[in-house]
């Protein structure tokens, strides 16, 4: 997996940890929903890569 990629993804994930805490903290159900959707998408982005990666092997 490139390294770029990578980071992006983890980015994705961070991204989607943080909307769903401050969703939490402000009890805004639809803000949460997003985040869980932002870490779903940075977790199949990293799956994706590691496939593409393994088949380049």
């Amino acid at each position: 997996m490139s390294s770029e990629n990578k980071a992006a993804n983890a980015a994705e994930k961070l991204k989607g940890k943080a909307k769903e805490a401050a969703g939490k903290a402000t009890g805004n159900e639809r803000l949460q929903a997003e985040g869980k959707g932002d870490q779903v998408k940075g977790d199949a982005k990293q799956a994706f890569e590691k496939v593409k990666d393994t088949l380049k092997d």
